[in-house]
């Protein structure tokens, strides 16, 4: 059974920095590019990055590619999404999903897995 299980998220003032976790397991993670979205109150979910398997391998929504980092290791099973300079705007809850590396098309698509999410709260 794949569970994706994410964690990091809280409540957080305005320019602060937070560090979100998603433990992969059930899944062969070397298989897998690892991604994140997010999901505002009120709003439907949107993509916010991933990464492949290479390290070097990224793509950011144009929207937090300025600070947000995501990251992963590949001994842990885990992927990492570093957030700076964090604003109102970024509260939602956050959640990590896998593509397999064969997938194809734009790197917002193509999800097989998901995790619960972790809510992110931004206060100003």
């Amino acid at each position: 059974q794949v569970q994706l299980v994410e964690s990091g998220g809280g409540l957080v003032q305005a320019g602060g920095s937070l560090r979100l976790s998603c433990a992969a397991s059930g899944l062969l993670f070397s298989n897998y590019n690892m991604g994140w979205f997010r999901q505002a109150p009120g709003k439907e979910r949107v993509f916010v990055a991933v990464i492949g398997w290479s390290v070097s391998s990224t793509y950011y929504a144009d929207s937090v590619k300025d600070r947000f980092t995501i990251s992963r290791d590949n001994a842990k099973n885990t992927v990492y999404l570093q957030i700076d300079s964090l604003k109102p705007d970024d509260t939602a809850v956050y959640y990590c999903a896998a593509r397999s590396v064969r997938a194809r098309g734009v790197p917002a698509t193509g999800y097989d897995y998901w995790g619960r999410g972790t809510q992110v709260t931004v206060s100003s």
